[in-house]
């Protein structure tokens, strides 16, 4: 969907709105089976309230709010699958029963189906009053689904008029930076981030937030500034100290951005991204013995990592381990075969081993390959948070 920390946002924006909307009881009639089911089920007895709606429904198959009311008690189960089954039953029965396309929403939402939810929903906030509860209600579940979805710039319309209808909830204005951040509409990130420090003037995730925007305009300094006051706020925020690392590193100010990449492996000892980057940043001050087995160890938790690979193949190569090397370089180039580096480094090889036509390719792959840029921020840390798996590397390494 996306990154852990969207995620988790999403899930505790998602339980605060979803704690507002509330799901009626259907009352179907004023027979004493009926009320008798409806009884037990404002008592919260569960399963007798089941048995009781069922038993309505053996007399009466087409009765609406026996099945809507069933649907109710799935729902309060968290079987939200079943609820929708039973919600979607009434409504061919009975499509004006008060309350049941809101609950079908509601139960498509919980139960993931964020698709068929904004489907749900879309047509029910058309019927409302623009400036009433419901319509906003309508607007925010309608922006989370789309957030959740990971279509970032569908959710912004509706999180901005969610946020301006609340100026006190932080955690929109969170969901809506993200989305302004994935859509890359940095400004509206940067407007964000400064209605956040008025609700809030130590949030990390916002400083981070602000932070990724400016270096993905190419505004390094001030990005830089930006991770510095996170790591100031939270130090213990996921990932706060690898971004400054990173930063730092982009920027060839490797002995700094080492102690970043330290200070990661102090709150997150296995976090292979800042170990491969920690070796890095080791062999770039002379520090080849303590890189080797960082390296090491970060393949260890995440083989996918190419600049792991690369160093490692760099420091076997300067050791005079020629088979080793390019096995380590051929694992790099499968896992970014458009970086140039790979290339050179193999093609050095190559020729130091006299297998001049090998060299000769892999000289020519590398002068067909433009140099490419550092990775920005943004997409290191949601390659890294990506579906809580360790990341797919394919950044270069800066000049030696």
């Amino acid at each position: 969907m996306k990154s852990l920390a969207q995620r988790r946002a999403f899930l505790t924006i998602a339980g605060a709105v979803l704690g507002l909307a509330c799901s009626a009881n259907f009352v179907s009639g004023q027979s004493n089976p009926r009320q008798d089911a409806l009884s037990l089920q404002q008592q919260g007895r569960t399963v007798e309230a089941e048995s009781a709606w069922r038993s309505v429904l053996k007399d009466h198959p087409t009765d609406a709010g026996a099945l809507a009311n069933l649907g109710l008690l799935e729902a309060r189960q968290e079987h939200y699958k079943e609820a929708v089954t039973y919600y979607r039953k009434a409504l061919a029965l009975n499509p004006q029963l008060p309350g049941l396309r809101l609950n079908i929403g509601l139960s498509e939402f919980k139960g993931g189906d964020l698709s068929a939810a904004i489907r749900t929903f879309l047509p029910l906030l058309k019927l409302q009053p623009k400036s009433s509860p419901e319509a906003l209600r309508l607007t925010t579940l309608i922006g989370l689904a789309h957030y959740g979805l990971g279509d970032y710039p569908a959710a912004i319309p509706y999180l901005k008029r969610a946020t301006a209808s609340d100026p006190q909830n932080l955690p929109f204005r969170l969901a809506l930076a993200h989305s302004c951040l994935s859509a890359r509409q940095f400004q509206c990130v940067l407007d964000v981030y400064h209605e956040i420090l008025n609700l809030n003037a130590e949030s990390a995730e916002a400083d981070m937030l602000a932070g990724e925007a400016l270096d993905e305009m190419r505004n390094h300094a001030a990005a830089i500034e930006q991770f510095r006051a996170a790591v100031k706020a939270d130090p213990k925020f996921p990932q706060v100290h690898f971004g400054l690392g990173y930063l730092l590193w982009s920027q060839n100010q490797f002995e700094e951005a080492a102690k970043e990449f330290n200070a990661e492996l102090q709150n997150v000892p296995d976090n292979a991204q800042a170990l491969a980057f920690l070796a890095d940043a080791d062999m770039q001050i002379g520090k080849s013995d303590e890189a080797f087995p960082l390296a090491e160890n970060a393949i260890r938790i995440d083989p996918r990592i190419e600049r792991a690979h690369l160093d490692i193949g760099i420091l076997q190569a300067d050791a005079g381990k020629r088979k080793e090397a390019l096995r380590e370089f051929k694992a790099a180039e499968k896992l970014a075969p458009e970086d140039p580096n790979v290339h050179w480094r193999m093609a050095r090889l190559y020729q130091s081993m006299g297998m001049r036509q090998q060299a000769k390719i892999e000289f020519d792959k590398t002068s067909s390959l433009h140099k490419a840029e550092n990775s920005t921020i943004f997409s290191k840390l949601k390659s890294a948070q990506k579906k809580g798996k360790p990341p797919d590397e394919s950044t270069t390494l800066p000049p030696d």
